[in-house]
Order: C-alpha cells, then sequence, then structure tokens
C-alpha cells in the first residue's frame, strides 16, 4: 500500500517529525506567500470602494469575493487556505 500525507506540503520537508512546530510554522509561511496575489485583489477592491471608484455593495463585494475565493482554490489546489 502506496502512503501519500494528507498534507502536500509534508514530503517537502524530510525534518518533519523532528521539528513538527518549525514545519507548521514553514507551511502556514508558504500558504499565505502563495495566497498574496489574492490578497491583494481583495485589497485593491476595498481600496476602490473607499475611493469612490466601485460603488458600495453587498452583493457586488458577495461575488467578487465569491469569484476571488474560487479562483484561488483552482489555482492553489489543496495549498489554498480554507476558512
Amino acid at each position: 500500500m502506496l502512503y501519500t500525507p494528507m498534507n502536500p506540503l509534508a514530503s517537502l520537508t524530510p525534518l518533519r517529525a523532528a521539528l513538527p512546530s518549525q514545519q507548521r510554522d514553514a507551511d502556514r509561511a508558504l500558504r499565505n506567500w502563495l495566497a498574496l496575489p489574492f490578497d491583494m485583489a481583495r485589497a485593491q477592491y476595498a481600496n476602490a470602494v473607499r475611493g469612490g471608484l466601485i460603488r458600495p455593495s453587498k452583493l457586488a463585494s458577495r461575488d467578487f469575493e465569491q469569484l476571488v475565493g474560487s479562483m484561488e482554490r483552482l489555482t492553489l489546489g489543496p495549498l489554498a487556505r480554507r476558512v
């Protein structure tokens, strides 16, 4: 039987068993770094609403967040952040 780890980042570091807390920190840092373009898109949308370029709307904000969230999950796959 072939063992596949639940965490896709687990196989990247051979010291995972020896340093579990440092590995978790490294996993979190990598996920945050990969999600940076999506966080920037969210921040730009918020700044455009505050600046008056986009009309404030809860429905439009929801639609934008769903779009960016689905793009993040599609692009990053198992590395995407989850709530």
